[in-house]
């Protein structure tokens, strides 16, 4: 039977308008899983070259500069903030206090003001002198290499920081101030560089823990 020329073309139409229909959608869909607003640096971050062997060198030299005095003395076991090479407590006797800013009239930044007073052994000085808070103390005195990489990277334990966040607080003010301690004060064994480098290699290697 021979088809009429209109209904050839209306059958012709619908069938392009259904694979243009199909097209759309496919490509609607596609879109629908492609996130946009997404940085590239997030992206970079989430893209973690995993590699044990290094990640755990390179926490060496994060391990033993974050148990330095200029590191371990304001991340203390206790709520008294310790002094000197030697890590003993504090002559004064402050304590953490619930923002870690000291209680009552004993505040941290009654002694410790904005820039390090000139002298020997003299308060070391930063706008932001404190302890970690009470809620969050982030201890480092007394762990083992193991036990400090596992609470570093622990949400609930490090102030809620992913990745990114605690690639960034290398740069932190009272973290740079461990290299600008005051006179008579010992600097952590290695240079902030050094350290910064290597806390981005353990990072972004996997931020594997030793096993010790």
């Amino acid at each position: 039977m021979k088809q009429d020329p209109e209904t050839r073309r209306g059958s012709f139409l619908s069938i392009k308008t259904a694979v243009v229909l199909s097209i759309f959608l496919i490509a609607a869909g596609a879109s629908a899983f492609r996130n946009d607003n997404v940085p590239p640096e997030e992206v970079k971050i989430s893209m973690i070259d995993r590699d044990s062997i290094e990640s755990v060198k390179a926490f060496e030299t994060v391990y033993k500069t974050l148990m330095s005095p200029r590191c371990m003395n304001c991340h203390p076991a206790g709520d008294v903030p310790l002094l000197g090479d030697d890590s003993h407590l504090h002559t004064m006797g402050p304590k953490r206090g619930v923002d870690g800013k000291g209680v009552y009239a004993m505040k941290c930044s009654n002694c410790h003001q904005e820039t390090n007073t000139p002298g020997l052994h003299t308060p070391p000085g930063n706008p932001d002198w404190h302890l970690p808070p009470a809620a969050m103390k982030m201890v480092f005195e007394g762990k083992s290499a193991h036990e400090l990489a596992e609470q570093l990277v622990d949400k609930k334990k490090n102030g809620n920081k992913d990745i990114k966040k605690l690639i960034e607080h290398a740069d932190d003010g009272l973290v740079l101030a461990g290299w600008n301690p005051g006179e008579g004060r010992t600097l952590p064994p290695v240079t902030h560089a050094e350290f910064k480098k290597a806390w981005i290699t353990w990072l972004k290697t996997g931020a594997y823990a030793p096993k010790k």
